[in-house]
C-alpha cells in the first residue's frame, strides 16, 4: 500500500463516520448515548468485529 491509498484509505473512513451525524443527528446522539452505555467488554468485542470486518474486506478487496 502506498502513501496516496494510505490517504485515500484514511479520507474514506472520515467520509463515512460523517454521514450518520450529518445525515440524521438525532439518531446518531441515541445511538452514541446508548453506545456509552455499554461495558468495555461489550464496546471492545464491537471493536474486535469491526476490526475483523475491515481486514476481511481488504483481504477481498486485494
Amino acid at each position: 500500500m502506498d502513501g496516496y491509498s494510505l490517504w485515500a484509505a484514511l479520507a474514506l473512513v472520515l467520509v463515512v463516520e460523517g454521514l450518520l451525524p450529518f445525515l440524521s443527528p438525532t439518531r446518531w446522539r441515541r445511538m452514541f448515548q446508548q453506545m456509552l452505555a455499554l461495558q468495555d467488554g461489550q464496546l471492545r468485542f464491537f471493536g474486535l468485529c469491526s476490526i475483523i470486518a475491515g481486514l476481511l474486506l481488504l483481504w477481498m478487496v486485494d
